[in-house]
């Protein structure tokens, strides 16, 4: 089959860039003609190694310009953008003629459906409904923004509704879709499963994720003031980076926490940051799947998290390979580490149960559920 997806770039440490690149790389190695359609790569290279039988396609209309200007010149910058940018996807896709072309709901949903190349228009969602395209945070501003923030809902919904199938990573969030599209359940897979595993006895608790609104650090920062005082001689590592790095800076130093608390540039070795840790912690507001949380019991590390839609509660099994604790509840969430903490044969048992238990997120499980989807579909047509 000849697939194309289409994202924004490659650029960043995300979860979503990592699943997508090795979701194409996994297909391209299997036999299928592959390409990543990006709107604004730029001439940089994907943060993750993408496989030499697989392509990517810069289209390059810098949508992050438009933010120099103020709203009103913005939305016409927007909208000029826009129409370059349906002018070249329909250009290439015509000419290139795939037989699936998969969008991670952005901005071509507007247009994509419209698209008369001949393919089948598939949708993928690496984030909750609810917080799909951040439209919450225009609702959350109010006023006027909150009747934009709806009226792009319901554009996103009618888009949807046109697709011959959306793939969601969880059933809770595919629910969220029911009545409006064809929606199938798809989790990640797993990225790698190394030969080793964490001892558990590092006093490092480790957190991964972009510095920003959904990842809810400044939670972390409240529930580790406490986890510090009775354990100062742990340290809670966070590897990302993002806009509210210097908010966040800012509370750790309020609190004192700077020697505990420590925030990381992005790393490629991300596995051997796992592997040194003994305790995976997460404060997201909410998240698609968590990504990180498999990644993490894959290499053998108990997890504890938030119980955010959606993702974790799916991952997790509470009491046996880690702690869900209750939505945005910061005493829970530092009592649990500090009872993984504590009780470091409980510890080491249950970073032995997650390793087991995440077989089941296998790459070849994973993938194997993509392939018949991509035959159940073209049959359809």
């Amino acid at each position: 089959m000849k697939i194309f997806y289409i994202y924004y770039s490659l650029t960043t440490v995300g979860g979503a860039d990592r699943v997508i690149v090795e979701k194409a790389n996994y297909l391209a190695e299997n036999g299928h003609e592959v390409a990543i359609v990006t709107t604004s790569q730029n001439g940089r290279e994907p943060f993750f190694p993408l496989s030499p039988k697989a392509r990517m396609i810069s289209i390059d209309i810098d949508f992050d310009r438009q933010y120099r200007y103020n709203t009103v010149l913005r939305a016409c910058v927007y909208f000029i953008y826009m129409r370059r940018y349906k002018r070249a996807l329909t250009r290439l896709l015509c000419e290139e003629k795939p037989d699936i072309v998969i969008t991670t709901l952005g901005r071509d949903m507007e247009f994509l459906t419209s698209i008369r190349d001949g393919s089948v228009k598939i949708g993928e969602s690496h984030v909750a409904k609810e917080y799909s395209r951040n439209f919450h945070l225009l609702e959350q501003r109010g006023g006027i923004y909150k009747y934009v923030a709806r009226h792009w809902r319901r554009k996103q919904e009618k888009a949807v509704s046109r697709l011959a199938a959306l793939v969601l990573l969880t059933g809770h969030d595919a629910a969220s879709w029911q009545g409006t599209a064809r929606t199938y359940v798809i989790p990640n897979s797993l990225p790698f499963y190394p030969g080793q595993s964490s001892a558990c006895e590092n006093k490092n608790v480790m957190c991964v994720g972009r510095l920003n609104e959904q990842k809810g650090y400044e939670y972390m920062i409240e529930a580790w003031e406490s986890v510090s005082k009775r354990h100062p001689d742990w340290t809670l590592n966070v590897y990302g980076e993002g806009e509210d790095e210097g908010r966040l800076r800012e509370i750790i130093a309020g609190k004192g926490l700077e020697r505990s608390f420590v925030i990381h540039k992005p790393t490629k070795n991300i596995m051997e940051k796992y592997l040194e840790s003994s305790i995976y912690a997460m404060s997201s507001r909410f998240e698609g799947f968590g990504m990180v949380l498999i990644e993490a019991m894959a290499c053998g590390v108990p997890c504890v998290s938030f119980d955010c839609p959606y993702g974790p509660a799916d991952v997790i099994k509470d009491g046996e390979d880690g702690f869900i604790v209750r939505y945005l509840d910061c005493k829970e969430l530092a009592d649990k580490i500090c009872f993984l903490i504590e009780n470091e044969e409980t510890r080491k048992l249950m970073g032995r149960k997650a390793r087991e238990n995440i077989r089941r997120y296998s790459r070849e499980t994973v993938m194997g559920k993509w392939t018949e989807l991509f035959e159940k579909v073209l049959k359809s047509v």
